[in-house]
């Protein structure tokens, strides 16, 4: 008895998802079945923030940008994790634990703060 209550409740999570499947795919159906299709010259064109397109599609990317990208989420991490620990660390049965495992995330995080800093990503210039 307890087995078919364990798989009732994963078949209500079965039959929720494939409610939201069905409603994503009656939903792009309708989409496709009421919106107007009339291919332009303009409408197959590119959009560049409103500039005609000019050259080739092909474009070098900066390398640089993603190392920024990298730092942001080095930055964003530490900071989502600082905020919950903080309110962990004032309990007093977690208190020399949750402070060693923190150092140790502050410090994975740091090999990543000292790459960036020896390729010379933190320059200004």
């Amino acid at each position: 008895m307890i087995a078919a209550d364990y798989f009732q409740t994963y078949s209500v999570v079965g039959v929720l998802a494939a409610v939201g499947v069905l409603f994503v795919a009656v939903a792009f159906g309708a989409g496709r079945l009421l919106r107007p299709v009339v291919p332009t010259p303009e409408k197959l064109l590119t959009y560049e923030c409103g500039v005609d397109p000019v050259g080739e599609g092909w474009a070098h990317t900066q390398v640089r940008y993603y190392v920024y990208a990298f730092l942001y989420v080095v930055f964003a991490v530490d900071s989502i994790f600082l905020f919950p620990w903080a309110t962990v660390f004032a309990d007093p049965q977690f208190g020399a634990a949750t402070l060693v495992e923190m150092f140790i995330f502050l410090g994975f995080l740091a090999v990543g703060l000292l790459y960036a800093y020896k390729k010379g990503v933190l320059t200004w210039t």
